[in-house]
């Protein structure tokens, strides 16, 4: 039997078990030790790695994850989905129901089914418990330790923090993080999941296949540049064919996605994030060729990133030239009239944007820094305010609020919003500092009891 036939003959026996079983759901540690190993995740991962925060891309994949999540049976973990800024093609689920995407992957994708399909098989490894029944076997290592060779088996580690080199030089660590790594059989598993799930969120089951064989084709380069994705989740050829035999069994239409939302998250992603000479490149041709929205806008993304005020100002009016009274185009106009020292349009424009009822946090945001410089603390407190109400992970605004407070010399509000804004930063030494400094000066009981609440759980998260 030559290895074409073994593999068609492997993905038929695959097959059939998927038609009728899903496998057993590993047992793991306790859902409380997984979020404890989580927090300790997610300081090695934010020492080590630039998380993109642009409220655009990271609100729009988080919606893709929701919808996912929603499709599937109810789980204990709260999921969240990040994009860390890496131009290797990799992705995963860490501890807790925390899962990742590297933008370079990220930028590989050509529409909404593909994402869907990485981020509904990284969901099916929590789902199915991986890694948490893999650490269970681990649970005489420290937690802190743990999450250190968590962070190194997925990201790989940089050296750059103290837990990091600890964790990944010596045969024990070595020898965890084999004992981490996915199995061929978790990855059948997460396989199987996702492709019954992924059409009862909406999707088709292509994007799935066509990732793989994205991340697959980039294994002939040499071995430093082969992609982390697999070296964890081993996109075997066997893989491929039964997924590729399946979705042929199974022909699916998929419901209408959200192709718009996903075009300008990934033209943002590309022209703020990605390199700055390609991407300047990319738009330039764009917008001289094709001349539609999409073209225009990363054109002037890219523009603002290097500061080239004007031009980037005439290619968002041209944006708006196709599409006018756009949101995000008005939004992102705004913002570049605040960079550029041109407050009073950057205030007309962005007003006329957060009048409407569903005022976008960015646009807030931006119109609060510009009342802020033109010196309106009351209503920049409000936009601010706002901001928080919609999104209460915006970290700039508890920043803003903490100066604008400070200016207004109350000081238990200005040392409370910066002692938020450095937790929700991740450092936590300078929450502390800044939270018991509000707890001093604070003379409202209510407002102390909870700024005392606020740093026991602080200490609490260690």
């Amino acid at each position: 039997m030559n290895s074409i036939q073994k593999m068609v003959s492997y993905a038929m026996v695959v097959l059939f078990v998927m038609q009728f079983h899903l496998p057993d759901i590993a047992e793991g540690i306790t859902i409380k030790d997984e979020e404890e190993l989580a927090r300790e995740f997610m300081k090695v991962v934010k020492s080590n790695y630039k998380l993109v925060t642009d409220p655009v891309i990271v609100n729009y994949v988080n919606d893709v994850g929701k919808k996912l999540v929603s499709a599937m049976p109810e789980q204990a973990l709260t999921y969240r989905f990040y994009i860390i800024k890496e131009e290797i093609y990799n992705a995963f689920a860490g501890p807790g129901g925390h899962v990742f995407i590297n933008s370079g992957l990220f930028e590989a994708m050509e529409n909404e089914e593909e994402l869907a399909g990485i981020m509904a098989h990284e969901i099916a490894h929590v789902l199915c418990r991986h890694i948490s029944e893999k650490i269970e076997r681990s649970k005489k290592i420290g937690i802190a330790s743990l999450a250190g060779i968590v962070a190194g088996v997925f990201l790989g580690t940089r050296g750059s923090t103290e837990v990091a080199n600890a964790v990944t030089l010596g045969s024990i660590a070595a020898a965890q993080s084999a004992n981490l790594a996915y199995s061929r059989e978790d990855e059948i598993q997460a396989d199987q999941i996702a492709l019954k799930y992924l059409p009862m969120a909406g999707y088709g089951r292509e994007g799935l296949l066509s990732m793989l064989k994205k991340i697959r084709s980039k294994q002939w380069f040499g071995t430093e540049q082969v992609p982390g994705y697999l070296s964890t989740h081993p996109a075997s050829e066997d893989r491929l064919a039964y997924i590729g035999t399946w979705i042929e069994i199974h022909p699916q239409k998929p419901e209408s996605m959200d192709i718009e939302r996903f075009r300008l998250a990934h033209a943002r992603l590309f022209a703020l994030y990605g390199d700055k000479d390609a991407a300047m490149r990319h738009f330039e041709s764009e917008a001289a060729v094709r001349k539609d929205i999409l073209a225009h806008y990363g054109y002037a993304l890219v523009l603002s990133r290097l500061e080239k005020y004007p031009e980037a100002i005439l290619q968002m009016k041209m944006a708006l030239g196709k599409k006018a009274f756009d949101t995000g185009l008005l939004t992102e106009l705004g913002r570049i009239y605040f960079l550029s020292g041109r407050y009073e349009e950057a205030l007309k424009t962005l007003s006329s944007v957060s009048a409407e009822a569903s005022g976008h946090p960015e646009s807030l945001f931006y119109l609060g820094r510009t009342q802020l410089v033109l010196g309106k603390l009351d209503d920049a407190k409000t936009s601010f305010g706002m901001v928080i109400e919609k999104d209460a992970d915006y970290a700039l605004a508890y920043y803003f609020l903490g100066e604008i407070f400070g200016k207004k010399e109350e000081m238990d509000q200005a040392h409370f919003n910066l002692g938020l804004y450095f937790r929700k930063t991740g450092d936590a030494n300078k929450a502390l500092f800044h939270l018991e400094r509000a707890a001093k000066v604070a003379k409202d009981p209510e407002m102390k009891r909870k700024i005392e609440e606020t740093i026991k759980d602080i200490r609490k998260e260690g």
